[in-house]
């Protein structure tokens, strides 16, 4: 990249605000400030832009999208600077100052990264927050939407159904989650048995790669524009925007939920609904979660599996097709709802049906401490092992642990594993996701809420699939394995990376050695380059 000279007073101005601050900095980081307040316009922008560690809205602006507070504690390590761009020329100021003086890069869309990733490095580090680039512009008549990565897929679904109640997008269910770091691991939701991942709607994109260039599809070739949909983010280049196929939706569609605790044989039922979810017709979403509830007996706790779906139609039918292919379940009218698409969107986030205007709220649920695992399932698992699986939820670690199990099956087995980097497609019962939470209070206690979901992931090791042992990137698990900060050889990043893309990850690694052979785009789990630049050096 080549810049024109700027003027001196933009950054002198940020040394007076320094000085006035109190402010204290070491040669790289004066380097790094000069740098980049030399390439931004005035001081009024300097301060939208640039937010160091004295400056009094820092604190709130790092922890504005953390959405596990694991990472929100004294001793976790803090970016020397958070850069909040306004427009693609700060992005690209960032990145080069971030280069020229050595500091590692960390890009956050919405901070959902169960690892803390896109906010959190052992090594002097920039946030690069895309929170100011949230822009989304619905185009009903071509059924398409361009989305910045800062965006939440809350604001993306309001502004999709704020022009029309029959199109929608098929992402996730949590709306606070950011488009960027979704989008870039795939993606799925209660729509992804009829059109797949939201990885898979993705027919165009908007990226600065590591030497500054701005590329859109066709310039960055079809390997990049492969490996950024499902390849994992922070790797590649940093994605401003998106623009997504829009898929069709009735204008009535209908919802459920049943519940069954061990007392109702919820044991039995979970072991029959492996055996039939994922051949029913891919306009049913059906997904099950394990969790810890009150017993009818006084003081008692028991597990509770709770039966959730949705079907791309109305009452009659989802009744007549579950009555048909899995009676044992007794779906009534009375576990069932009429609504919209974007009144679903609300009821799977576990929000309120009155109002879709939460959807723009980042805050409107509760921020925890938390740790994730992930599994794929092939086979049935057998009624005595689900039974144990029970059995670990009636544990005092699980009070607010959850085991996510969504159905697969429908558009999923139709998609070749290479289609896209995200490989879990035909042959996958379900995918389970093990989530342990605590409050910011019991931080101290972590060790005994991780060492519980450690315990489960190992109790389900006979019943998952196995060499590799598969894992959803969107549920980022250092457990499985870290990069070192320098060179990382293929055959280490090879621990963890078969476990999230199998065969893929030799195409990922391929891609990152030709658009970043130095691999300043990294984190503790991005794809390495083939020969890491220390490695060239002899280290």
């Amino acid at each position: 990249m080549k810049f024109p000279q700027f003027s001196m007073l933009p950054f002198l101005m940020v040394v007076v605000m320094l000085s006035l601050s109190g402010t204290t900095l070491s040669h790289p980081h004066w380097d790094f400030l000069h740098c980049l307040s030399l390439r931004l316009a005035n001081y009024s922008t300097i301060s939208k832009v640039i937010y160091m560690q004295n400056n009094p809205s820092y604190s709130s602006v790092l922890n504005a999208s953390i959405h596990n507070t694991r990472f929100s504690t004294p001793a976790t390590p803090k970016p020397f600077a958070i850069i909040t761009p306004l427009k693609t020329s700060h992005v690209r100021s960032t990145l080069y100052c971030s280069k020229k003086h050595g500091f590692q890069l960390r890009i956050r869309s919405g901070g959902h990264d169960v690892e803390g990733l896109s906010y959190v490095s052992e090594v002097p580090f920039v946030i690069l927050d895309l929170l100011n680039f949230r822009a989304i512009k619905v185009d009903t008549k071509n059924e398409v939407a361009w989305v910045q990565s800062g965006a939440t897929l809350g604001e993306l679904y309001y502004a999709i159904a704020a022009k029309t109640n029959t199109l929608a997008f098929p992402a996730g269910m949590c709306h606070t989650v950011g488009a960027g770091g979704h989008f870039s691991g795939g993606g799925y939701g209660t729509l992804f048995r009829k059109y797949g991942l939201a990885a898979d709607n993705i027919i165009d994109a908007r990226m600065i790669d590591v030497n500054g260039r701005i590329l859109d599809r066709k310039s960055m070739g079809e390997d990049v524009f492969w490996a950024i949909r499902g390849g994992g983010g922070n790797t590649f280049g940093i994605v401003l925007a998106w623009k997504i196929k829009l898929v069709p939706v009735p204008a009535v569609v209908t919802v459920f939920t049943v519940n069954k605790n061990l007392e109702q044989n919820a044991t039995k039922i979970f072991h029959r609904w492996q055996y039939i979810a994922h051949k029913l017709p891919d306009d049913l979403f059906m997904n099950v979660w394990i969790t810890k509830v009150n017993s009818s007996q006084v003081g008692m706790k028991t597990v509770q599996a709770t039966f959730r779906g949705m079907l791309l139609g109305g009452v009659d039918e989802l009744i007549t097709l579950i009555q048909d292919k899995f009676p044992e379940l007794g779906l009534a009218e009375e576990n069932c709802n009429e609504m919209s698409w974007i009144e679903s969107v609300l009821y799977f986030g576990g929000l309120p049906l009155q109002s879709v205007d939460i959807l723009l709220d980042k805050n409107a649920l509760p921020t925890l401490s938390l740790k994730a695992k992930s599994d794929y399932v092939k086979e049935p698992i057998p009624e005595s092992g689900i039974e144990g699986l029970m059995s670990m939820f009636l544990e005092e670690e699980a009070d607010n642990a959850v085991a996510m199990i969504p159905a697969f099956g429908g558009k999923m087995d139709d998609i070749p594993e290479n289609e896209l980097p995200y490989p879990h497609r035909a042959g996958n019962l379900f995918e389970a996701t093990y989530i342990v939470q605590w409050t910011k209070e019991e931080n101290a206690e972590s060790r005994k809420y991780i060492s519980w979901n450690r315990r489960l992931y190992s109790y389900m090791t006979p019943y998952v699939s196995k060499s590799p042992r598969e894992a959803y990137v969107n549920y980022r698990d250092l457990d499985l394995g870290i990069n070192n900060n320098d060179y990382t050889s293929y055959e280490q990043a090879s621990i963890w990376g078969f476990k999230y893309f199998k065969n893929n990850f030799k195409r990922l690694v391929q891609v990152k050695t030709k658009v970043d052979p130095m691999n300043f785009f990294r984190n503790e789990q991005s794809i390495p380059p083939l020969l890491s630049p220390w490695k060239k050096k002899g280290n």
